[in-house]
């Protein structure tokens, strides 16, 4: 069939039920699909409901509306073409569960005034590198060695790991693309194995930061940049890539991507991508490219 409907729910949870997949299949049949053999590609997690002759925009919000509270999340798309050569992925409440300048700041004493400031600019409420500019101009007189004590505390999602080694098992290639900073893509990069890392810098002199972001500033239209950038080098167009990221200067590159997945994300973000995860982990995007349980990798 030329569509398939994918409901998935988080590992952990496991409460994905044969009740729920009857509900959607259900569901789109009264909005005129047909409906083909429910296919589990996880027990409990994750189900593939191939169709036809429905709109997939209106299919899938019938469908979100009649699970109704259920901790399911619901996306659709064309069967052809789910497995994606590319991942793009930002870092910051993403890749990782926190906001890495935002820990910066805790070392500072200002992280209540800089996560208010990071929220914001998340919600594309500020600009992004003006707001980026603001914060790190706060923090100047910070030593260096404060980013490994960082580092030290990060808590990567679940499913990072096992994202990026299926991922790359099957010939994709992994870029971490950031608005935060390296060393800390760095890490992260070499950790889950990423191929590449992007990333702002952070100006140092003598052990301290001097409170300047080197330019040019990695923002929205950078994480653009780099999707038609590295599909370029890939030799496949963004329709080949998978994105995720959850803030509004990922937006361009989620709406670009054939793919582009908008994860835990904030409320403008995830109402303007066409994908999201809202309850499940980052093995959802397995998911939604068809992988089986049998076929992830544990990584990092």
């Amino acid at each position: 069939m030329q569509y398939v409907l994918t409901l998935t729910t988080g590992p952990a949870a496991r409460c994905l039920t044969a009740e729920h997949a009857a509900t959607a299949a259900q569901t789109l049949i009264r909005g005129g699909a047909t409906v083909g053999d429910a296919d589990w590609l996880a027990p409990d997690v994750a189900i593939d409901l191939p169709f036809d002759g429905a709109n997939v925009a209106v299919a899938v919000e019938l469908v979100r509306e009649a699970l109704g509270g259920s901790p399911i999340d619901v996306n659709a798309q064309p069967s052809a073409g789910r497995r994606k050569r590319l991942l793009i992925a930002d870092m910051d409440s993403t890749i990782i569960t926190s906001e890495s300048l935002d820990e910066l700041a805790a070392y500072a004493g200002l992280k209540d005034v800089i996560s208010e400031i990071t929220a914001r600019a998340m919600r594309g409420e500020l600009d992004f590198e003006a707001a980026l500019t603001e914060r790190v101009a706060m923090l100047a007189g910070l030593a260096e060695s404060t980013i490994g004590d960082v580092l030290d505390g990060i808590e990567v999602t679940a499913g990072a790991g096992a994202l990026v080694a299926t991922m790359k098992a099957h010939g994709a290639y992994c870029a971490l693309v950031s608005g935060g900073f390296k060393p800390m893509t760095a890490a992260i990069r070499m950790r889950l194995g990423f191929d590449e890392d992007r990333a702002n810098h952070l100006e140092v002199l003598n052990g301290t930061l001097t409170g300047r972001v080197i330019p040019p500033i990695l923002g929205r239209e950078a994480k653009l940049a780099a999707l038609h950038e590295l599909t370029a080098m890939a030799g496949i167009v963004p329709a080949g890539a998978v994105t995720i990221g959850d803030g509004a200067n990922d937006l361009a590159m989620l709406q670009a991507a054939g793919l582009g997945v908008a994860f835990r994300a904030k409320p403008t973000v995830r109402e303007a991508a066409g994908f999201r995860i809202d309850h499940g982990d980052l093995t959802g995007l397995l998911y939604l490219q068809g992988y089986r349980l049998s076929d992830i990798r544990q990584g990092a």
